[in-house]
């Protein structure tokens, strides 16, 4: 047993979009996918339970697509998955994993005896799908389909529903299993509702294009911690040295800015010092 530093080693995105039908999940996510291959979208495949939705997209390259048909069973995803990596697949989208939820539902409404217990038949079912999709050697990008939600309020003793915002079609809970989360309005508008990278909370809302797919590739790659980051930034000597450093540590830019800022003043200064050093009191350089 023993204390080590935490580290933060290369990454495979788990992430989730979320939004209504005609918000633009599907299109995204290859938007996603192309940045995250860097282009070849022939490492990108499709497990299609929208109808052939994946499709529509082909003017944008050669991706694969797998096409589910009902019923829309745990075991059935993960089958699929298993068909993906197998083919080394670098991009796995699933589109979308609300339909295993609706499944389960069904199957769960279907059951005789008692229904608390009979969750114990489902779960297991839904957690080695959610087990299959996190603990995947690739990039996983699913898509939720939201809805109105609703809660009782009560008022005048009369129990009244009252719209609460749109719900993710999923087991509760199932966004905080995801490394990042984009949120998409019918006008296509992206916002993070959670973010584990850092590249996205609290930013203004942005339409994803594969710049965003790049951007977060980069965060993956990185594979290393802010404190070493900020070790070899210290640690350098020129400015041309700093600069590589700067797109290397792209993806944590606001997190070192006063780093880099510290570091290409000290570097300034010393070379401003040495500078001075060799030149004698007349002016003339001193060899």
């Amino acid at each position: 047993m023993q204390l080590r530093q935490s580290e933060r080693k290369k990454a495979k995105i788990k992430m989730a979009l979320q939004g209504s039908a005609g918000s633009g999940k599907t299109y995204s996510s290859l938007l996603l996918a192309q940045g995250l291959t860097n282009g070849d979208l022939t490492k990108v495949a499709i497990i299609d339970t929208e109808n052939g939705s994946a499709d529509l997209y082909a003017h944008l390259g050669q991706y694969n697509v797998l096409t589910l048909t009902p019923p829309f069973t745990p075991e059935s995803y993960i089958q699929a998955i298993e068909v993906c990596q197998r083919a080394n697949m670098e991009v796995i989208i699933i589109d979308s994993i609300s339909h295993c939820w609706d499944y389960l539902l069904d199957f769960h409404s279907n059951l005789t005896g008692n229904s608390f217990a009979n969750w114990s038949k489902i779960t297991p079912r839904q957690k080695a799908f959610v087990d299959k999709l996190l603990q995947s050697e690739t990039h996983i990008i699913a898509t939720m389909r939201t809805k109105q939600d609703y809660v009782l309020n009560q008022k005048d003793g009369k129990y009244t529903p009252e719209k609460v915002g749109l719900k993710a079609v999923q087991r509760d809970g199932l966004d905080y299993e995801f490394t990042l989360v984009f949120e998409l309005d019918i006008k296509h508008f992206s916002l993070a509702s959670k973010d584990r990278t850092g590249l996205f909370m609290d930013k203004p809302e942005f339409i994803i294009n594969s710049a965003t797919g790049a951007k977060i590739r980069g965060w993956c790659d990185s594979g290393t911690n802010v404190q070493d980051a900020r070790k070899k930034i210290k640690d350098c000597k020129s400015l041309e040295g700093l600069k590589v450093l700067y797109t290397q540590y792209s993806a944590w830019r606001e997190l070192l800015e006063y780093d880099f800022k510290q570091q290409k003043d000290t570097i300034t200064t010393n070379q401003h010092l040495l500078t001075t050093q060799n030149f004698n009191s007349n002016g003339s350089f001193q060899h």
